[in-house]
């Protein structure tokens, strides 16, 4: 399999997190983002939302999105599980998942903070801003759904919801977003990162990491 990503994508590690856990082998293809390869022709071809990341699998299928990847993923390869077969507790896993990447992730992603500088004329103490504002409003909510006993998001091994969280939580730190009121969510990523599989998808650990 092929896996066309960016190293600070949080959706990319959303995916390459997944992949580890389970154990398949994959390539990495950079796609770097900020230089723009994602609207070359040729990549558009595979991601006609020039976004990231694509899943190219051995026999040419192409998926996109990350979430569908993930759905994909744990259909495909259900041990371990990523989202639970019962439908209570799937639906408590899917709304938090979902929490971060429906509603924390579109406004807080790099075409969206470049948008508010080229087309709006903001600055870079207002896009910081912005993301901060995001992220701390999304993170309220998600904090209020997450069991405070737990070392992940819903039990003792990561699932769905934590892929995201870790993400997203990356991001967080990037845009230095004040955490303090956020235990469950500071807990669940201390434990990922201790985790071997998802820390080798974290975005330091990737071949097209850049110093900044």
């Amino acid at each position: 399999m092929k896996l066309y990503s960016y190293w600070r994508s949080t959706t990319s590690y959303r995916v390459r997190a997944a992949l580890n856990l389970k154990g398949l082998a994959f390539e990495t293809c950079p796609v770097d983002l900020v230089a723009g390869e994602q609207k070359a022709p040729s990549y558009t071809a595979l991601n006609p939302g020039a976004g990231v990341p694509t899943l190219v699998l051995d026999d040419g299928t192409t998926l996109t999105q990350s979430m569908a990847i993930l759905d994909y993923i744990d259909a495909t390869w259900p041990q371990p599980r990523l989202i639970p077969a019962d439908p209570l507790e799937r639906a408590r896993v899917l709304a938090v998942a979902h929490s971060v990447a429906l509603d924390i992730h579109p406004v807080n992603n790099l075409r969206v903070v470049q948008a508010l500088g080229t087309e709006f004329g903001a600055t870079p103490a207002q896009k910081k801003a912005w993301m901060q504002d995001w992220m701390t409003k999304g993170f309220t909510a998600v904090e209020a759904q997450l069991p405070s006993n737990t070392p992940f998001a819903f039990g003792a091994t990561p699932n769905i919801a934590d892929l995201c969280i870790v993400a997203q939580m990356y991001n967080a730190d990037r845009w230095e977003v004040a955490l303090d009121a956020f235990p469950n969510l500071t807990r669940i990523t201390a434990n990922c990162l201790a985790v071997p599989a998802i820390m080798a998808a974290h975005p330091d650990n990737q071949p097209d990491a850049k110093e900044t």
